[in-house]
């Protein structure tokens, strides 16, 4: 395998910077993964691809491997997924025409919701353009972070909890292509597309398993399994699919800095299934120390 060998220790492929809804640079995100011991770790921000040169030179500092990598934002019928896409080509005409789009979009609901906010509260655009670096994905996690700098909440966790919950009315929605285009669109840049998190709802809300053998059919590399938000049955149930079609299995932190509870390396993805990803991308490949 061309990939034998090349990487040794804790793999953790889903991390975020201040480029998506991180709170940290992508340097400080991989001296964080260096801190917890993580050797292997993928800069996974959402829509883009801004961080990888800035953690690529911060791992090859620390002697790491850096994983290229991005999540992808995607939605079928009512539910909102996630797709994880590793060593893509991040230049590809098609797959950066869709991110552009998706953060364009982004944008503007993020400005929606903040002016439904502000007729109920202190909030304006400025107060969340103020929480945001320069050309990131801007996301309900930065209005969070502003609801926290005005004092109208204590943390995240109370402001998805509270007023950034679709029940309270300030909910707007955005473009997201569907699983099945995103999957394609991976694959087509010569990534390999796994989902993130599937089952953070259980069984009842996940995407129904016919059309998780559609994507499989189109290309699906495999299911982030071990992940802190998703729940037994469903682990159960989606390792079952994964062994039945061979496919990858990855665990992750989800790492956002500040803005979650989550670890470096609280979860993590084996040296064979990191094998199994860098061996069938074709459309970049890890940064080695």
């Amino acid at each position: 395998m061309r990939s034998a060998q090349r990487f040794e220790g804790p793999s953790d492929l889903h991390m975020h910077s201040n480029h998506s809804d991180g709170t940290q640079s992508p340097a400080e995100v991989v001296r964080q993964a260096h801190l917890h011991g993580i050797r292997t770790l993928a800069l996974t921000d959402h829509d883009r691809t801004t961080g990888w040169d800035e953690a690529a030179s911060a791992a090859g500092e620390y002697g790491m491997t850096f994983f290229p990598g991005m999540e992808l934002s995607a939605k079928h019928q009512w539910r909102s997924v996630h797709v994880l896409g590793y060593l893509f080509d991040p230049v590809d005409p098609a797959l950066t025409a869709e991110t552009d789009r998706i953060r364009g979009d982004r944008i503007g609901r993020a400005e929606r919701i903040v002016r439904n906010i502000g007729r109920d509260y202190d909030l304006n655009w400025e107060d969340v353009v103020a929480q945001t670096m320069q050309d990131a994905t801007v996301g309900r996690p930065h209005i969070a972070d502003a609801l926290v700098a005005r004092g109208i909440v204590r943390d995240r966790a109370e402001a998805f909890d509270g007023i950034l919950h679709p029940r309270e009315g300030y909910y707007e929605p955005h473009y997201a292509p569907d699983p099945l285009t995103a999957v394609r669109l991976i694959t087509r840049a010569g990534g390999v597309a796994i989902i993130a998190h599937p089952v953070t709802a259980g069984r009842d809300r996940m995407m129904p398993v016919s059309f998780i053998e559609q994507l499989i059919a189109e290309g699906l590399g495999g299911f982030e399994i071990d992940h802190r938000e998703n729940t037994e049955d469903g682990k159960r149930l989606l390792r079952s699919i994964a062994a039945e079609h061979d496919l990858i299995v990855t665990g992750s932190s989800d790492y956002h800095g500040a803005g979650k509870p989550n670890v470096p390396g609280e979860n993590s993805t084996s040296d064979e299934m990191v094998a199994r990803i860098i061996d069938r991308a074709t459309g970049s490949r890890p940064r080695y120390p």
